[in-house]
């Protein structure tokens, strides 16, 4: 006799289960970003698994046997569990709701890279001030955002979403109000860039402290393809074949350290929750930093400096 188990008398199909999810992310009032994320893996899902099929047929194994599935068709660990991070989040929630049974998941492990960062030469060139007799007003402010983007270390979501009044050059601050984890940050800035964003208001032309810091060429804001168009074409111009808006933020915690600044304040200024995550920005970072463990060489500030001779044995 079969066993009764905590399983939906009445199932559903897997295209039905994705659309319940959505609507349960709506109904969290999740960022229409990550609800379109879940949209775009549910597409290459579909490749996979039966539209139709009722989702009481899934088992562990259907979640192994998708596993090696992404495994042997995409190359790129990162991107296989990105799927399969959402693929879990989905089933989690088909479980809660009874239409699956529990069973454990958990993602491939991938190797960890460095990350990509802007170089000192690179940098050089990107922050050389434009003439102002003679440049556009898009080219003018993509120098005022590399500026921004490299001594803040804010993200694109972040750096769109800055109105003028978030702006205060009397305290050196700007208010982000949004940020990945949805909570508020108050990022403090050099005098420097507050004098370049002092500069810059007076060419921006704002009607009120509302409109954004950062506009297209109508004044309006801009959006995530228009940000980045106009800073890739910017880096272009300038000679320089490496891009990436988020590159500047992996510069600007390089940096940072770097320059000996403090892990606790990275972490604030870097908006992450825990102080895991930034430490895990510097881990990457070790290889690009051995020169300089290697340059300062604690040791010799406390020992004096010996030939030490090594003896064989056999």
């Amino acid at each position: 006799m079969k066993k009764l188990s905590m399983i939906s008398q009445v199932s559903i199909t897997f295209e039905q289960g994705c659309d319940k999810y959505i609507l349960n992310c709506k109904q969290r009032n999740l960022r229409q970003g990550t609800i379109n994320h879940y949209k775009q893996s549910y597409t290459q899902f579909y490749k996979y698994f039966n539209r139709e099929m009722l989702l009481s047929e899934i088992t562990e194994q259907t979640y192994k046997d998708y596993v090696v599935h992404l495994c042997s068709t995409i190359e790129n660990d990162v991107s296989v569990n990105s799927y399969l991070r959402d693929l879990i989040t989905t089933f989690h929630f088909w479980m809660n709701e009874g239409y699956i049974p529990y069973f454990k998941m958990q993602a491939i492990k991938v190797d960890k890279h460095t990350i990509d960062t802007y170089s000192d030469s690179e940098l050089k060139v990107l922050l050389q001030k434009p003439d102002l007799k003679k440049c556009k007003f898009t080219e003018y402010q993509c120098w005022v955002q590399t500026n921004f983007l490299f001594s803040t270390g804010v993200r694109q979501r972040s750096l769109i979403n800055i109105k003028v009044k978030d702006v205060d050059l009397f305290n050196n601050i700007v208010n982000v109000n949004v940020t990945k984890n949805r909570k508020p940050l108050v990022v403090p800035i050099s005098q420097t860039m507050a004098n370049v964003l002092k500069e810059y208001l007076t060419y921006r032309q704002y009607k009120t402290t509302d409109d954004y810091l950062f506009c297209n060429v109508f004044g309006e804001q801009l959006t995530k393809s228009t940000s980045y168009h106009q800073l890739y074409t910017y880096n272009k111009s300038r000679g320089i074949e490496t891009t990436g808006i988020h590159r500047y933020r992996h510069t600007f915690a390089k940096q940072w350290i770097l320059n000996g600044g403090n892990v606790v304040a990275l972490q604030k200024i870097l908006g992450h929750s825990n102080l895991a995550i930034t430490q895990n920005y510097i881990n990457m970072l070790v290889s690009d930093t051995a020169e300089e463990v290697n340059n300062i060489n604690l040791l010799d500030k406390f020992i004096e400096t010996r030939t030490y001779k090594m003896n064989m044995r056999k």
